[in-house]
């Protein structure tokens, strides 16, 4: 799973491996700077990146913090447009995109959708057993990839459950299950 945490300046990314009995492992997080002052430019850099990365690991799941309205509407816009280069870089390579809020990441991660970054710096280096702590935007990126991985960790035991029901006999009825008969 790679997990992306867009930015104009700074793009963090974070690849880990959902291994036997659900745990997660680390495969990989860095930055990707644009080190531009065109914007243009900045955005060819973060897709640049972010295709290289996919094609090196090939990640078959990706996720991806969603924007949110920042004070300076000119600040939202560059993020907007970084999200979406990097985006576009990873659905080019075939994947599916999920997007979560920094709430939802910071909760699944820390368990509190407030958390700052220093705690999340901090649980990610427990939750995948990391020696060095990693830069900021790539421990977002990182949390995001967590993030996705508890999340369709549970859709699929939901989904699972709802099979094994419908193969138990159980039937649906009037808002709540019942024995057949």
């Amino acid at each position: 799973i790679i997990g992306i945490d867009p930015g104009s300046r700074l793009t963090g990314y974070g690849i880990i491996q959902r291994l036997e009995g659900g745990r997660l492992q680390f495969v990989d997080a860095g930055t990707i700077r644009t080190e531009t002052p065109e914007m243009p430019e900045r955005l060819l850099r973060i897709f640049e990146g972010i295709s290289r990365i996919v094609k090196f690991h090939g990640p078959t799941e990706a996720a991806v913090e969603q924007v949110f309205m920042a004070v300076n509407p000119d600040s939202a816009l560059k993020l907007g447009q970084a999200r979406g280069a990097a985006v576009t870089a990873v659905m080019a390579q075939g994947l599916a995109v999920s997007e979560y809020t920094a709430r939802q990441i910071k909760q699944s991660v820390v368990g509190y959708g407030a958390a700052d970054k220093e705690q999340v710096q901090h649980m990610i280096v427990r939750l995948l057993n990391l020696q060095v702590m990693p830069q900021a935007d790539a421990a977002d990126a990182l949390a995001a990839a967590i993030c996705h991985a508890n999340a369709s960790s549970t859709l699929n035991r939901l989904m699972l459950a709802t099979a094994t029901r419908g193969r138990s006999g159980m039937a649906r009825g009037r808002g709540r299950w019942r024995l057949p008969g």
